[in-house]
């Protein structure tokens, strides 16, 4: 899907060792590939296989101005023991939280394996000055935060001032630590496909550990093309410098029959290895209560309402 010709213009000379080369997008092959891996359906065990991994890979959000210590304590209860019915059912990945309700995820995920994100860097915009970004990384970190999800300058991004783009991802890694770092592209407002790829790859030989669809807060975000672009983004920065960066598509991803629509592009473009919370996740707010659904009728054979389910 992919093409490959000499690296365009914009990039600085220091960055064309750590990238491959760019290569434009097909948008209408993206597109149909896209919509060919949507039609693929899974039965009985493998797709109970393919839910509980989903809850497996989910990043549980809460990212509201109205967000409380008491909601984010509840939802982080909830990572742990998503059924409190079915305690079959495997706790999530992490909890992604606003910087200043970190404590409060930790306090009640702490020694149960599940991480705690932050988002920083002026999330969700990004226009705030580096220092303030790089301060806003090292508190998170330094209250406990096992990852951090960055978001982008779109902006500089958009007007082609992709060194400063790198820089601020290389600083950002740098002021992580041992966390975790996931760079949000913002997809939704870089504007084509060719985009999404150079921001992909941009990020990657920046150091991210995890490149990010969305911040959810606008729309598009998390669509099956855009994932797809930039998986192919991954596996060729694998296929030539041997990383393995994850992706976490993040925002409209509500359904079980999305989730396994990403799953399946994942198999189909990286295969096996990536389906693992290590590599893959989802930003999930509402996702879960919908597999967790699905996994109940998997086991039952009848499907019970939301009402059985706590509200995220």
């Amino acid at each position: 899907m992919a093409q490959a010709p000499a690296l365009p213009g914009g990039f600085e000379l220091p960055l064309e060792p750590r990238l491959p080369r760019i290569g434009s997008v097909d948008q209408v092959a993206a597109e149909e590939r896209a919509a060919t891996l949507a039609k693929r359906s899974i039965k009985r065990e493998a797709k109970l296989w393919a839910l509980e991994l989903a809850v497996r890979m989910m990043d549980l959000t809460t990212l509201e101005g109205a967000d409380t210590p008491g909601k984010v304590s509840a939802l982080s209860a909830k990572a742990v023991r998503p059924d409190p019915q079915d305690p079959t059912v495997p706790s999530v990945a992490a909890v992604c939280v606003y910087p200043n309700l970190v404590p409060y995820a930790l306090e009640r995920v702490g020694g149960t394996g599940v991480k705690v994100a932050s988002v920083a860097t002026a999330f969700p915009a990004g226009q705030s000055p580096l220092d303030v970004k790089l301060a806003e990384v090292r508190e998170v970190v330094a209250m406990g935060a096992d990852e951090v999800d960055m978001v982008i300058d779109r902006g500089a991004f958009l007007s082609g001032r992709y060194a400063k783009v790198y820089d601020e991802i290389v600083r950002v890694k740098e002021a992580c630590g041992e966390a975790h770092l996931k760079v949000i592209l913002e997809t939704g407002e870089l504007g084509t496909y060719d985009n999404v790829r150079r921001a992909s790859l941009l990020a990657m030989a920046a150091g991210a550990d995890f490149i990010k669809t969305s911040t959810g807060k606008i729309s598009p975000a998390a669509t099956l093309p855009v994932a797809l672009v930039m998986l192919e983004a991954i596996r060729d920065v694998h296929d030539e410098t041997g990383r393995c960066v994850g992706l976490k598509p993040a925002g409209g991803i509500r359904t079980s029959k999305q989730a396994i629509q990403h799953l399946v592009a994942v198999h189909e473009t990286l295969g096996p290895d990536w389906l693992t919370p290590d590599r893959f996740r989802f930003g999930a707010s509402s996702l879960l209560n919908d597999v967790l659904m699905q996994i109940r009728k998997e086991k039952v054979g009848a499907y019970q309402g939301p009402d059985y389910f706590t509200l995220d």
